[in-house]
């Protein structure tokens, strides 16, 4: 897909690929700044918070401990804090919600070479939209982006998308439990009137960026392959509609962090220390 056609495809369908946007040489560092917070998280060997930051872990059966994912990440490396707030990720989303845009999602997700337990059930991602009074114009002011840092195919855990021109409604999906600890399953489409053979793999190489909006439908399946499946999400909506998350790009130009605000973390200000977390 050309970057002229992700516009169109965003609005029919809810998501879009722009392919080949960094280089090789910027998906290096990337990758660089991915093997430094893994080896933090794996160091802790347990799920770890401080402030905003979050060092997800998992067990899988066959691996053992693995590193699921890490939320806010842009706080303590300066490689990840520039690449979120890089002008091209603006260009992407600007003509969707515009250059005042705050950042509700700043991730690092894994998944490594074997890991049968390291899946995302279908659901879509109004879901973590909470309290809604803060989140404001869904539908039209929010873009989720996705920097591929691996090959994507579906032996290895690409995103799978719900592909409709529908414009669904929030769905009953992935209510029982954290959809990071539930498998994706065809039957969960079929539960909410959806049809398993609309769905379809993102198929993305190192510095392909997708994008989506809060009602797309998708999820992620294991990693069965020998290589590895990583991807570095960034998240951006438009100022006016948020009450939450940090300023990202102000009139169009790069507004770097300052003291953390409140985004996803109720307790950020009752207990911003380091600690240990249960999973």
């Amino acid at each position: 897909m050309t970057e002229a056609g992700h516009l169109e495809d965003y609005r029919r369908y809810g998501y879009a690929v722009v392919r080949g946007v960094f280089a090789a040489g910027e998906i290096a560092e990337l990758a660089a700044a991915f093997d430094r917070l893994h080896a933090e998280a794996l160091a802790h060997g347990r799920s770890f918070r401080h402030g905003n930051q979050l060092f997800r872990l998992g067990r899988d059966p066959a691996l053992g401990r693995i590193v699921r994912m890490v939320q806010w990440p842009s706080y303590r490396d300066a490689v990840l804090d520039r690449f979120r707030l890089d002008r091209r990720l603006h260009d992407l989303v600007a003509p969707l919600i515009g250059s005042d845009l705050k950042q509700i999602i700043n991730q690092m997700h894994w998944k490594p070479p074997g890991a049968a337990s390291a899946e995302f059930a279908y659901h879509q991602d109004i879901r973590f939209r909470r309290p809604r009074s803060a989140y404001r114009e869904p539908r039209t002011g929010y873009v989720q982006t996705g920097i591929a840092i691996d090959p994507h195919r579906a032996d290895n855990g690409a995103m799978t998308f719900y592909r409709t021109d529908a414009k669904l409604d929030e769905l009953p999906l992935g209510q029982h439990g954290a959809i990071l600890d539930q498998a994706m399953a065809d039957d969960d489409l079929v539960r909410v009137g959806l049809d398993p053979a609309k769905v379809e793999p993102l198929l993305l190489e190192p510095g392909d960026v997708a994008l989506w909006g809060l009602y797309t439908v998708h999820g992620s399946g294991p990693n069965r392959s020998d290589a590895d499946r990583r991807i570095y999400l960034n998240g951006y909506v438009a100022a006016q509609h948020c009450d939450r998350g940090e300023w990202a790009f102000r009139g169009g130009a790069p507004s770097p962090l300052g003291e953390p605000v409140l985004v996803h973390y109720e307790d950020l200000h009752r207990r911003p220390d380091p600690h240990y977390v249960d999973e």
